[in-house]
């Protein structure tokens, strides 16, 4: 089964083969390097004409590639580390986001930013964050997070070639070496999809009926499938894991339907605690599901910069060892 990376640079490749009108922008995404975490690997040999490098300017890269969108192309941008995409939030939350609103449904931005954000290899206070939530809420962007549970690869090329939503495309740096799961990675658990498709659930196959409900994206959602197995095979504790791959507009009613049934509702995210996207998911379900909620519990890092230090890091970020503490302090 492919890694995620190479789930990532096949779909690259088949949108440039698909669709003319495909450009990939980015700084050194050209090869021999292919770019800081080798996804456009091998777009430039294959297709020099349409896979450029740019100067160091996050601001000009998404502003260009908008003009290019408006203008009927379709643009895919890679900003090197997540960290710098706060140097595009005017071009993302002024304007790209609200052209098709300004100009009464005639103009569409069918443009797709890609980033990996997330901490865990020592990169330091600018270089590790999960600023996802910066941008989510805002109306007219999608924010799409890869998972190994909705193939990343399949996912993008159908954002690239068939959307006409801006949207960015989150992508955590330590998922890049995992295989995309398949029926023989997933073989102990029951998996559903959401009737939209941006949403899995997980369920230990044949399992007791759970008690207890587990939203996460990104690698939170593979390191909660990890705890998942642990608290049903150590602790008898079983649970139905919340999968979205679309954080921004989410879709709900998977959430409320096992948050129904369950009555128990864990909330995990790498961003900070505060102001985040679980809080936003808590708020959502306690105003539907008051009367059903028993025990409700957010857990995130910690609010402060990440550290390079690695002892220190491992601290801030949440872990599968607190997640399993946290479910068994829940239930």
């Amino acid at each position: 089964m492919p890694t995620i990376l190479e789930s990532l640079n096949t779909a690259l490749h088949s949108a440039l083969a698909a669709d003319p009108r495909v450009v990939i922008l980015g700084e050194d995404i050209l090869d021999p390097y292919g770019g800081a975490f080798k996804v456009t690997r091998g777009l430039s040999l294959a297709y020099p004409d349409r896979v450029l490098t740019t100067p160091v300017s996050e601001a000009g890269i998404v502003g260009i590639a908008t003009g290019m969108a408006i203008r009927g192309l379709r643009p895919v941008v890679e900003i090197m580390f997540g960290d710098f995409i706060t140097l595009a939030a005017d071009q993302l939350i002024n304007h790209v986001s609200k052209f098709r609103f300004m100009y009464n449904e005639q103009v569409r931005v069918p443009l797709v930013i890609r980033t990996p954000m997330g901490g865990r290899r020592g990169y330091g206070p600018t270089h590790s964050q999960s600023l996802e939530k910066i941008f989510m809420g805002v109306p007219g962007l999608r924010v799409l997070a890869v998972n190994p549970f909705d193939d990343p690869g399949r996912r993008l090329l159908h954002t690239i070639l068939e959307e006409e939503e801006p949207t960015l495309f989150i992508e955590n740096k330590l998922l890049y070496t995992f295989p995309v799961h398949d029926s023989t990675t997933l073989r102990d658990f029951e998996v559903l999809r959401s009737d939209k498709g941006f949403t899995r659930t997980l369920a230990i196959e044949g399992a007791p009926t759970a008690g207890l409900t587990i939203i996460a994206y990104g690698y939170m959602a593979e390191l909660c499938r990890q705890a998942v197995m642990r608290l049903a095979y150590e602790h008898e504790i079983f649970v139905e894991l919340i999968i979205p791959t679309r954080l921004s507009p989410f879709e709900i009613d998977p959430m409320l339907d096992s948050v129904n049934r369950t009555r128990h509702l864990l909330v995990v995210e790498e961003g900070t605690l505060t102001l985040g996207w679980g809080a936003e998911i808590l708020a959502s379900i306690v105003e539907r599901l008051a009367a059903r909620l028993q025990i409700s519990h957010r857990l995130a890092a910690i609010d402060s910069p990440i550290p390079a230090s690695a002892p220190l890091e491992a601290a801030i970020l949440p872990d599968i060892d607190r997640i399993i503490a946290t479910a068994k302090m829940m239930v």
